[in-house]
């Protein structure tokens, strides 16, 4: 067995030098401020004035990324949980709300059967979560008038669990060479019809009439991650309207956009994008032993070249990305009326590194083979292309900084002055330090223990069972009994 790289930890590194020079090492261009500017000073406390929400300028560069903590109730309701999240939304000081939760469009499209369901039936528990986000926000920072906040509308296709954690049931833009077999796709009745897609489209514009009635200001169209619309993006295989070329290929997200006008619905609208992909990754079973994964390597792609089988991937080589078809959606999207394009990578169902890079894997991933670092530029550098790509008519959001931990203020304060991205999303490292960059903008420096570490417990929980939460950092779940129960997975793992 080879030895794995000697990973050298973030937190190790004690001056904004020794990162410059730990990044000049792995030979990458990620930049870094000496200081942390103060509120006063800093580029993230800025108004967004490239576009407006609802007629609102958001008060600031700082959004909080969707996301699902699988502790919902049974038929799609709020619980507390979700309410005590909603709450540290509020809190963070973040002025745009880039989603809260991702609410499924319809029962079936749940990625797990406690995922929150947009419906008339659970409207009055989802008003309770905008009201709750919104008096904390404003006990807090004493204004509302410029915090912007929506929800992002979703249907899990390949990755659907909605009846039971432990049972796939999936639906598929396509039949994939490599993700059926890990996803049980098994025969092609798993495989979105024509017509059932003018159902699915007629469900996101139910969806959006229901968050207009509830009075937030835009929906997220989502198309990352591999979850279904983002699914078609890659649907170069499939017949018909909805596959092969890149027209047929966004007509959803086009027909989505017309039926919510043609509803008479004037809610804003963007979309969260993984702007590429890579194949599948794996354990490399050379290298891995029980107790200890190997570091990731590409499934076999060799009988499937060239690779039409993801989106942003250079069908020749598809552990490279091609941001040529990336670009041009955005521009589409720019045409459509959408406000701001929030984007991401890949996927955590089957290549996690590329999405959100990190220390230690989620109980089914695997090893980082190289510095992580080296994935957050990555995702960088893309987002900056495109947003100098990008009409001035849309924003441009970017993530996967959680990696940054320490030096995150100081990098994000660069990438939004010079212009490499209007918006830094920040995602589940909230679910320990909510209020980070307000903290750091405050102070000049971070509360090192709140800092998230990338130890993926929020994402090994959901993977065998139990919610989602910051486990090793978050009080509030170290009391739980899931506390001790994800211990004990974890060593099985």
């Amino acid at each position: 067995m080879a030895d794995f790289f000697k990973l050298t930890r973030v937190p190790t590194l004690k001056t904004p030098e020794a990162f410059r020079n730990h990044v000049a090492k792995l030979g990458i261009d990620l930049p870094c401020d000496d200081t942390i500017l103060l509120a006063g000073e800093s580029p993230l406390t800025t108004p967004l004035n490239r576009v407006k929400f609802n007629g609102i300028t958001p008060g600031n560069r700082i959004a909080i990324h969707p996301m699902e903590g699988w502790d919902g109730t049974t038929t799609g309701g709020v619980t507390e949980e979700m309410q005590r999240r909603w709450q540290r939304f509020g809190e963070s000081g973040a002025k745009l709300i880039l989603g809260g939760e991702a609410m499924a469009v319809r029962p079936d499209g749940r990625a797990n059967p406690n995922q929150l369901i947009i419906s008339n039936r659970n409207q009055a528990g989802i008003a309770g979560l905008v009201e709750t986000l919104r008096q904390a926000h404003a006990e807090r920072y004493g204004t509302t008038d410029d915090l912007v906040v929506g929800f992002q509308l979703t249907h899990s296709g390949r990755f659907c669990r909605p009846n039971d954690k432990s049972k796939f049931e999936p639906r598929v833009a396509y039949r994939h060479p490599i993700l059926d077999a890990k996803f049980k796709v098994t025969d092609d009745s798993q495989v979105w019809t024509d017509d059932e897609i003018e159902e699915l489209i007629s469900c996101y514009i139910r969806a959006s009439r229901l968050a207009a009635d509830l009075g937030v200001d835009f929906v997220d169209i989502k198309h990352c991650h591999g979850y279904l619309l983002h699914e078609f993006l890659s649907a170069h295989t499939r017949p018909g309207r909805y596959g092969g070329s890149f027209e047929n290929r966004t007509r959803i997200l086009r027909e989505i956009i017309d039926g919510i006008r043609a509803d008479g619905n004037g809610i804003d609208i963007i979309v969260r994008l993984s702007a590429f992909d890579f194949v599948p990754f794996r354990p490399d079973p050379e290298n891995s032993q029980p107790g200890k994964l190997g570091p990731g390597i590409p499934e076999d792609f060799s009988h499937c070249l060239p690779y039409r089988y993801g989106f942003g991937v250079n069908p020749d080589n598809p552990v490279d990305h091609d941001l040529t078809e990336a670009t041009q959606f955005v521009a589409l999207c720019a045409e459509l009326g959408v406000k701001l394009v929030n984007l991401s990578a890949g996927s955590p169902y089957y290549n996690p590194h590329i999405q959100r890079p990190a220390a230690y894997p989620p109980s089914d991933g695997y090893q980082p083979a190289y510095d992580p670092l080296v994935d957050v530029e990555r995702q960088i550098q893309a987002v900056r292309r495109i947003r100098e790509a990008a009409p001035a008519g849309i924003a441009i959001a970017g993530c996967a900084y959680s990696y940054l931990q320490d030096y995150l203020p100081h990098v994000t304060q660069y990438l939004v002055r010079e212009g490499w991205v209007d918006v830094v999303g920040l995602g589940r490292m909230v679910l320990s330090y909510p209020n980070m960059l307000p903290d750091a903008m405050a102070n000049g420096a971070l509360a090192s223990r709140k800092i998230c570490r990338t130890f993926s417990d929020c994402t090994t929980g959901p993977r065998n069972g139990l919610i989602s939460g910051c486990f090793p950092l978050d009080d509030y779940y170290k009391s739980r009994p899931e506390f001790d129960q994800l211990k004990q997975i974890k060593k099985t793992i």
